[in-house]
């Protein structure tokens, strides 16, 4: 029984995660005062780019046509450690947050390899791009991950979300609190969003994800727009468990509190973005450096009790 509860978590994530940009995109519309397009829009998109045939250049190697694959294939197995509804991934282990560290960088390094392999200077320019600013994200994720141990005594994700309760809100909201601020920040810019990055423009000046895809197509752009949706899932799931710690026994009732409040973390996604403009490309370090600080406040506070 409890095989089956895990297997539907997890089919439940991979089914669900492509409606996540669906609602960011109908918040907007909302906000803007447009129709905008249908919350079920990326399921036709994967649909219809799953029955395309891929055009290769002929100076891309073998690495262009694995960089899609194994970002999706590490999206999904980090997916596999992430708690759902207050109850463990199928990957659960102790230390799984390193884990799925790793595993976010190493779909980023596949991606940026596959962008240089195409021998682009303009896709060049956003693999550069890509790693630039990966350099204060990845530190403010871990240092964010880091302080969630802290406060729960726990070294597994799974362990650290089941151990937050209200109580733990109580003890340590300054902590805890620092720690939504630069998960938020951070997923923001892992999922270019605004206002670090904007996926609905293609201008050279602006461009920082979105550039290094467009030389895919057919299901390699498929599988790069899931992987990005379940990226998406990944953080938003982190946020929802630490912000709503809800543990009531039963994990269909959880599992319905967690998938509500996963729905309003993409409508405040949203929401920021129709607040918010894009910030001019020298800006955006200071906001993962925003992230970094809280991050490492968030630690700093935790180890000093």
């Amino acid at each position: 029984m409890e095989t089956l509860e895990t297997a539907t978590r997890f089919a439940a994530a991979l089914l669900l995660a492509p409606l996540l940009p669906g609602i960011v995109n109908r918040v907007k519309a909302l906000f803007a005062g447009r129709k905008g397009r249908p919350t079920l829009q990326l399921y036709y998109d994967l649909a219809k780019l799953a029955r395309k045939v891929p055009v290769y250049s002929r100076t891309t190697t073998w690495v262009f046509k694995a960089g899609p694959a194994a970002g999706l294939a590490a999206a999904v197995c980090a997916l596999g450690v992430l708690p759902f509804g207050g109850r463990p991934g199928p990957l659960a282990f102790e230390g799984d947050f390193l884990f799925i560290i790793g595993l976010l960088a190493f779909s980023r390094f596949m991606t940026v390899l596959a962008a240089l392999d195409t021998g682009s200077a303009f896709e060049g320019m956003g693999a550069s791009r890509e790693a630039q600013f990966a350099v204060f994200s990845e530190p403010a994720f871990f240092l964010s991950l880091a302080a969630l141990s802290r406060v729960t005594g726990e070294f597994s994700l799974a362990g650290m979300f089941l151990s937050l309760t209200p109580d733990s809100w109580r003890a340590a909201a300054p902590v805890l609190a620092l720690v939504t601020a630069a998960l938020f920040i951070v997923m923001l810019a892992e999922n270019c969003r605004v206002p670090a990055d904007d996926p609905d423009t293609h201008l050279e000046l602006t461009m920082i994800h979105e550039v290094m895809a467009l030389d895919h197509g057919g299901p390699e752009l498929a599988y790069i727009l899931y992987g990005a949706s379940l990226k998406l899932w990944l953080f938003a799931a982190l946020i929802a468990a630490a912000v709503l710690p809800r543990h009531s026994g039963s994990w269909l009732y959880d599992g319905a509190f967690f998938l509500a409040a996963m729905g309003g973390i993409a409508a405040a996604v949203g929401i920021a973005e129709s607040a918010m403009a894009r910030l001019r490309m020298l800006k955006v370090p200071y906001m993962l450096m925003g992230g970094l600080i809280f991050a490492a406040l968030a630690l700093l506070f935790q180890t000093g009790r």
